[in-house]
């Protein structure tokens, strides 16, 4: 298993929208994520910074090979479509990311 955290910014008019979604997530997206060997998937939003912070545990063995099959699940697509413009990402992300990967520093289980 691999903890993973990452963190995008949330626009300010987008919040309630963001939060209204995120409430009711869509249940074909729920299963992709878990069909992805995700687990314990959370995401938290910290104001008035407004950024969003997620994290949750990879419980698979190739977790490019679970992103590029999530990625091209037509109604996972279909989400990001509604999700992504309420979303604002890190000017200092690596190549090629949304939302930007952190290193985790410490964790007590």
């Amino acid at each position: 298993m691999t903890r993973m955290g990452m963190v995008i910014g949330l626009k300010l008019e987008k919040i309630e929208e963001y939060k209204r979604l995120h409430a009711a997530v869509w249940p074909d997206v729920l299963a992709m994520i878990s069909a992805c060997n995700i687990r314990n998937y959370s995401i938290f939003l910290r104001e008035p910074e407004n950024l969003l912070f997620s994290v949750f545990d990879y419980v698979g063995e190739n977790y490019e090979a679970d992103m590029a099959k999530m990625a091209a699940d037509p109604k996972t697509r279909e989400w990001w479509a509604v999700c992504m413009p309420c979303q604002d990402p890190l000017p200092t992300r690596k190549s090629g990311e949304w939302w930007a990967g952190m290193e985790e520093v410490f964790f007590h289980g």
